[in-house]
């Protein structure tokens, strides 16, 4: 893991997070129109099933089944209330080196947590099915 990696560092940036909103199925006359959820902190990340999942840059938290009069700043604090990313009081341009350094940090707390999360689930998951077997 790069602490400086350019792809995810180009993800502070709102531009960069609206551009993965293509094919976004909720559009004008929503509350979670592309704008309004790149400006939340979310990526659009889509699977065959689910068009509609996005997840936050920072924080990595998903949410998917969205509604039309969803509220993504809303919705990503009720999910995600420890974000520091949508809790930040500054835009990114404004933050200080030190400030930026220090945010970067969180966010790579948070992709470990994810990565080793997701290996204890999948352990769990192996397990259970070498239990199976076994009895």
């Amino acid at each position: 893991m790069e602490p400086f990696n350019e792809e995810d560092i180009k993800m502070y940036f709102y531009e960069n997070r609206l551009k993965t909103f293509e094919g976004w199925p909720f559009d004008e006359g929503c509350a979670c129109t592309p704008e309004n959820m790149a400006k939340a902190g979310f990526i659009h990340t889509p699977s065959e099933n689910n068009p509609d999942i996005a997840m936050c840059f920072f924080c990595l938290k998903e949410l998917e089944g969205w509604e039309p009069e969803d509220d993504p700043e809303k919705e990503h604090l009720s999910h995600s209330s420890s974000c520091h990313f949508i809790t930040l009081k500054k835009k990114i341009e404004e933050l200080t080196v030190e400030e930026f350094f220090k945010l970067q940090k969180e966010r790579h707390k948070n992709i470990i947590i994810k990565t080793g999360n997701d290996a204890i689930t999948k352990f769990k998951e192996a397990a259970k099915l070498r239990r199976a077997e076994i009895i």
